[in-house]
This record gives C-alpha cells, sequence and structure tokens, in this order.
C-alpha cells in the first residue's frame, strides 16, 4: 500500500461486502480527493459508507477509469452513427425539401399566415430552381465534353507549334520536341501504374478514416450520446446551449403541446437564433400554440436540468408576446466570478444625475444604479446582501461632494458607522429614545419636502436640475437610508407615524430631489406600508422566501413572470439580487459590489475620508449638521392628567386629546387614543371603569392615586 509520503504507514484493512478479497488502494490527501472527479468521488463515498479505516480508492479509482473507457468508446461510436443519421436525415430533407415542408406546418401550427406565404413562395423558388439545373444539365455537359475537346486539341497545336519554333532556331529539332513530350508522357503512366497498388491498399483506409471522422464531427454537431454514456469528465464539462439543446430541454419538460409540436417533426420557430451574449447564450423562441412563456417560467429548475446548469443559471421570461420566450442561459459557473472590486474603491466620483456603480449583470456587463427621482427598497433574507447593497449605493451618492446623506439605523450594529462624518443625520440604536429620533428627523425631512416645493414654484421648474443643485439654494440632492426598516415601523409606540411620513415622503419627495432607500428584511403589508413599495420604481431582491416578499420588492406580478428571486439559494447566491428599474429591462440578474467594513478590510472609510475632502474643497457639509436635540425630561403622566381636568370626570377619548394639547412635543402623546390612555393608567396601578364605554377618567382618582405614590416615595428617602 503506498502512501502520500515518504515514510510507510501501516493501515487495517477493511473488507468491503461481496469481496472476500483484500482491496489494495493508495492514501490519498483532502487535496487530491477534491481533485478527483464528481463520479469518482461518490463511487469513493460509497466505499467509505461500509467503514471508517481505510477508503479504498486504488480499486474504485481503476473500475472507474475502465468503465470510463469502455463508456468513451461507445460515446465515440454512437456520435459517428448519429453522424451518418445525420447525414441521412439532410440528404432526404434535400431531396424531399423536408425543411421547407417543415417550416410550413410550424407555421400553420400557429396560424402565421405570413410565414405560410413566405416559406412557400421560397419552397417554389427552390423546385424552379432545381428544375432549371435539371434541364440545363444535359447541355452542361456537351457544354464541359466540347471544352475538354478544345482544350486537348489547343494543347497538340501548342506542342506542334514549339517544335516547329525550335527546328527554325536550330535550338533542336521538331521530331526531338515531340519525342521529349511523348517520354514525358510515358514517365509520367509509368509513375501512376507505379504508385497504383500501394495507393489501392491505402486508399480504403485513408477514405473510410476520413469518412468517420467526418461522420464523428457531424455527430458532435448535430446529436448527443445516451446520457448513460456520460463518463466523469463529461459530467464535469460543459454543454453547448444551442438550438438543438433548447429544444431537448423543452421536450423534456413533457407540456403537451410541445411534446406533440415535436412529434410532428415541426422545428421550434427562433425569433432570435442561439448567440453569445455576454457571459452565457441567449435565443428567443416563439412557443406552440397554447404554451405561454409563463408555464415554461415556472418550470425554471426543470429546465435547468435540461440544459445542464443550475437553477440560477437559467433566465426564461415572456418575451414581446405571452408565447414568446426569452431565454437567457448563462455559461456554466458564471456567477462563481463574482461582481469584482468596487470600481471607486481608490479613486473617482459620482455625479448622481447619472446614477452610481451598483454591480455587474450575469452577462459581465457593469450596471449603475439610478438615483436621481428615484425610491428604492432593497429586501431579502439575514445574511444575503441587503445591507451591503446599501452601502454601495450610499457610497456612491457620498462621492458626489453636492449630495446630503441621511442614516436611520434602528437597531444595534456597526454596518454604516463609517458613514457617520458624510451625513448631515446620523441614528444608530434600537432604544426607544433613538426610534423617537428617527421619527424626530423624517417629520423634519417631511416639512423638507413641503420647503423645496415652494422653492421648484420660485425657480419655475418641475424638478430638481444638476444646475439648481450646485447653486446652494436649497434643492441639493438628499438621500435618506432607513436600514432595517421594518424595526421602526413595526414600533408599538412611533411606527404608526413613521410609516405615514415615509409614504408622504416616497410620494412628494422624488421630483424635490429627495430620495429614500428603504431595507427590510420582510416586506410584508405589516412591515412595510404597500404605498411605500408600490412608490419605490427601484427593487432590489435578495433570495426570499416566497413569492409574497419577491412581489412587493420586485412589483405585482413578477414572481408569475419568471422575475423571481425566490429562485436564489441563501448562501450560494449570497450577493447576487434581482433587481428592477435599474435599465429598460422588466428585471436583471445582478451580483453587487461588496464593500468591506471590517475592522482588518475597512473599504468604506478611506471612500468617505475621499468624500469628505471633496466637500471640504467645495464648502461645508450639504445640509449642514443636525441642531443638538432637546431631550425633555420625563413627563408624569398623573400630574399632567391632574393639569388638564378640573373636578368633573371626562372620557378617556377627550383626556388624550387634552394631554396631546397639553405638551404636544412629548413622544409618548402624539396620536395617543383613549384605549392606550387607560392602558397606561392600568399598568401603574389605576383602572378606569368602562361606564357605558365612556371610561370616564375620575380626577378624584388620579389625585389620589398621586397621593400614595408621593407616600410611597417618602417611605423609599426613610
Amino acid at each position: 500500500m503506498s502512501t502520500t509520503d515518504e515514510s510507510t504507514e501501516l493501515a487495517q484493512v477493511h473488507y468491503l461486502p461481496g469481496h472476500p478479497e483484500v482491496l489494495d488502494g493508495e492514501l490519498v490527501s483532502a487535496e487530491e480527493f477534491a481533485r478527483l472527479t464528481s463520479q469518482k468521488r461518490q463511487a469513493i463515498e460509497r466505499y467509505r459508507a461500509y467503514g471508517n479505516t481505510v477508503v479504498a480508492t486504488g480499486r474504485v479509482m481503476r473500475t472507474a477509469a475502465t468503465h470510463d473507457r469502455t463508456k468513451a468508446a461507445l460515446g465515440h461510436g454512437m456520435t459517428v452513427v448519429q453522424g451518418f443519421e445525420s447525414w441521412a436525415r439532410r440528404t432526404w430533407d434535400a431531396s424531399t425539401l423536408g425543411v421547407y415542408r417543415r417550416q410550413i406546418k410550424a407555421a400553420e401550427a400557429v396560424g402565421n399566415v405570413d410565414e405560410i406565404k413566405e416559406w412557400t413562395d421560397r419552397m417554389e423558388q427552390v423546385k424552379e430552381r432545381r428544375h432549371k439545373r435539371l434541364m440545363d444539365l444535359p447541355e452542361l455537359i456537351r457544354g464541359m465534353t466540347r471544352a475538354g475537346l478544345i482544350g486537348l486539341a489547343a494543347l497538340v497545336v501548342l506542342v506542334l507549334l514549339i517544335g516547329l519554333l525550335v527546328q527554325l532556331s536550330d535550338a533542336g529539332s521538331f521530331f526531338g520536341v515531340i519525342g521529349g513530350v511523348l517520354g514525358g508522357l510515358r514517365w509520367a503512366f509509368g509513375a501512376i501504374a507505379w504508385a497504383w497498388t500501394p495507393l489501392i491498399l491505402v486508399a480504403p483506409y485513408v477514405v473510410s478514416t476520413g469518412v468517420l471522422f467526418a461522420a464523428w464531427r457531424e455527430g458532435r454537431r448535430r446529436g448527443q450520446a445516451p446520457s448513460w454514456l456520460a463518463t466523469s469528465s463529461d459530467a464535469d464539462g460543459d454543454v453547448t446551449i444551442d438550438e438543438t439543446t433548447i429544444a431537448r430541454a423543452l421536450s423534456a419538460l413533457r407540456i403537451p403541446q410541445v411534446t406533440a409540436y415535436l412529434k410532428e417533426g415541426l422545428p421550434l420557430q427562433f425569433i432570435t437564433p442561439a448567440r453569445r451574449d455576454g457571459r452565457g447564450t441567449h435565443a428567443i423562441v416563439r412557443l406552440p400554440a397554447g404554451v405561454t412563456a409563463e408555464k415554461v417560467a415556472r418550470r425554471r429548475a426543470d429546465l435547468a436540468t435540461g440544459l445542464h446548469r443550475l437553477s440560477k443559471e437559467v433566465w426564461p421570461t415572456t418575451g414581446s408576446e405571452a408565447g414568446i420566450l426569452d431565454l437567457w442561459v448563462a455559461d456554466k459557473g458564471a456567477l462563481a466570478e463574482g461582481a469584482g472590486p468596487y470600481p471607486l474603491l481608490e479613486d473617482g466620483t459620482v455625479d448622481v444625475f447619472k446614477g452610481a456603480p451598483f454591480g455587474k449583470t450575469l452577462r459581465g456587463e457593469p450596471i449603475l444604479a439610478p438615483l436621481m427621482e428615484r425610491n428604492t427598497i432593497t429586501g431579502g433574507m439575514p445574511g444575503q446582501g441587503k445591507s451591503s447593497a446599501a452601502r454601495v449605493i450610499m457610497a456612491g451618492a457620498a462621492l458626489d461632494p453636492t449630495a446630503e446623506l441621511r442614516i436611520w439605523v434602528p437597531d444595534a450594529n456597526f454596518d454604516f458607522e463609517a458613514f457617520r462624518p458624510r451625513c448631515s443625520r446620523y441614528v444608530m440604536g434600537a432604544e426607544d429614545e433613538k426610534i423617537a429620533e428617527i421619527l424626530e428627523h423624517l417629520r423634519e425631512l417631511h416639512a423638507e419636502v413641503q420647503r423645496r416645493g415652494e422653492l421648484l414654484i420660485k425657480y419655475e421648474v418641475p424638478a430638481v436640475t444638476r444646475e439648481l443643485a450646485s447653486k446652494n439654494v436649497g434643492l441639493h440632492p438628499l438621500f435618506g437610508l432607513l436600514e432595517e426598516a421594518h424595526v421602526a415601523i413595526q414600533h408599538s409606540q412611533y411606527g404608526k407615524e413613521i410609516a405615514q411620513l415615509l409614504v408622504d415622503i416616497v410620494r412628494l419627495g422624488r421630483k424635490r430631489g429627495i430620495h429614500l432607500l428603504v431595507s427590510t428584511q420582510a416586506p410584508t403589508k405589516d412591515s412595510m406600508p404597500r404605498d411605500v413599495t408600490r412608490n419605490c420604481s427601484n427593487g432590489v431582491a435578495f433570495a426570499v422566501g416566497d413569492h409574497v416578499a419577491n412581489d412587493a420588492l420586485l412589483g405585482q406580478g413578477a414572481y408569475a413572470a419568471g422575475h423571481r428571486a425566490t429562485e436564489l439559494i441563501p448562501g450560494t447566491d449570497k450577493g447576487t439580487a434581482v433587481v428592477k428599474g435599474f435599465t429598460g429591462e422588466r428585471s436583471d440578474i445582478v451580483q453587487v459590489y461588496f464593500l468591506d467594513v471590517a475592522r482588518e478590510n475597512d473599504q468604506v472609510t478611506p471612500i468617505i475620508e475621499r468624500a469628505m475632502a471633496a466637500v471640504a474643497k467645495r464648502g461645508e457639509l450639504p445640509g449642514g449638521t443636525a441642531p443638538a436635540r432637546q431631550i425633555e425630561a420625563k413627563r408624569d403622566l398623573l400630574e399632567d392628567i391632574s393639569d388638564v381636568l378640573d373636578a368633573d370626570p371626562v372620557p378617556a377619548a377627550k383626556v388624550a386629546v387634552l394631554l396631546s394639547n397639553h405638551a404636544p412635543d412629548w413622544p409618548a402623546y402624539r396620536g395617543l387614543t383613549g384605549t392606550r390612555l387607560c392602558a397606561d393608567l392600568a399598568a401603574i396601578g389605576v383602572k378606569v371603569p368602562s361606564s357605558k364605554n365612556r371610561y370616564p377618567v375620575d380626577p378624584v382618582t388620579i389625585r389620589e392615586a398621586m397621593a400614595k405614590q408621593a407616600t410611597a416615595d417618602l417611605d423609599d428617602e426613610d
């Protein structure tokens, strides 16, 4: 037994079931095992299951190699047979005009009258040309014979003239020239006679080898060996995506209309033939009558198996009609290449009116995130890249020195701490005080929306322009990010008002140079107002769990039309998103740039430092800095109720209004209802009776509770 190092190792021999003899083998390292083909690894794993002491790799690998050689030989033989079959089919098609007849039948199957006429005319033209060639064939033979005889006569005359000239010039004799020509002919015929025998012996081998090779190439081009003949190397290899492969994959879906259509020998109509498109292949196919592209899109995983691809590498969508399939198939492993480094990592600036770098499509094309007059929603399962996508967008905005940034993170994380110097408003934290501060900032932003509306009227423009944005007149671009938005929106005390402010801002702020980016894990009706999602023209969907979240991010009906972030695999497709609104396409698959914020590889801080240098060169920070927040001392609910009540009981609903008017800046009283007031009083030991559902708050009861509270405070001091 050989080992992987120079020393000799002893290992206990393990007998495999069904093998009374000892299997010899070789100890291999994990790296060597990883380099084996998938089939060999699977075979070894099957043997490994029988015991934990020794992996008998030698016998398994030799057996697999023998099987591979046998399968390879059979596969090549089958390819040659398929080549001859292809030649026979093409010959039959040529003699019977089968190509044209099938196209006519296909056009009839979908009821396309124009195509029926076109292919019928083409077939008639071919028939006429073929008939003309047959009628001209006798004349062609006569012409060739006549040309041959004339050529031979001309050659004889030429030889005679040469001989005569030689004779007259005393350079030789006439008969000497004739003799030389005849001698040359005799030598040529002799050489042919001498080489004839070996040529006769070798020619069959050369011709047959050439024919077999040509048939093999034709078989490779036109056919595919059965799956049971696939070797381990074939399993790890790529498959050419062409019209034949696509037709075969669609047939494997076993959609009745497609199956019946192909059984009749009708070819699929490729509006755009399969062709290279970036890092993959693109084709547009007209499906048989009764089959929609949406039906195929719902079978995306099954279609991917027929194309020998992962599900995420196959993107079937609806074309210009319901029955037209727009198909893009990525090269195998294209997603593993990633988007590459952020292009503005070392230098460069951004003009937000033109967009900011965001990532690359699967085709490998860089894509910009449009920012002006856009609101953006990004979402997906935890850890799939939504916060990273928000960082990329905000980093781009930061590199425009005219842009103002406001970031709110109602969570205890440091994903955006590096942006703090560049922000005019920044809040991080999940405490009630932090959520209240976010609410204050949104109220301020809401007022800014109204103020900018008046400025647009003043400058007589419908929307903010680059020229106005650069003039320091209060119409500079403003980008606000609410990270983990669902935390703020679902806050028990402030969430309702935050949600309403978000709706108003996304509705009105777009043309006024104010743009919101909301990021959330779960864009449901409870965690994100529908009027927010409807007004976000940019949607970024990482892997999501269901069609509800998918359509909330990508628009109503996106899932049914095949634009599905549900097909992205959590973990495997981390950093890859389905986006809407970025290009003229209904959706794009994008690998988003990644900006690291880890302390050992902080890529954001240098960008922000460069952005701050550009801001300093231009002037002050757009939007200035947030005014010092006035923290109001904690209010006493019982004292405030005592202040607003006289001697008579008042219904709780009216007391809530009185409290809101009494302390309008106190967050707890904003939007206070009678029901919530009763609950707050019950929490401190004051029960409000229902009394015909009026829930009267008695000032006597309130003042008694205040007296008890004061007595309890004195006892605590003693």
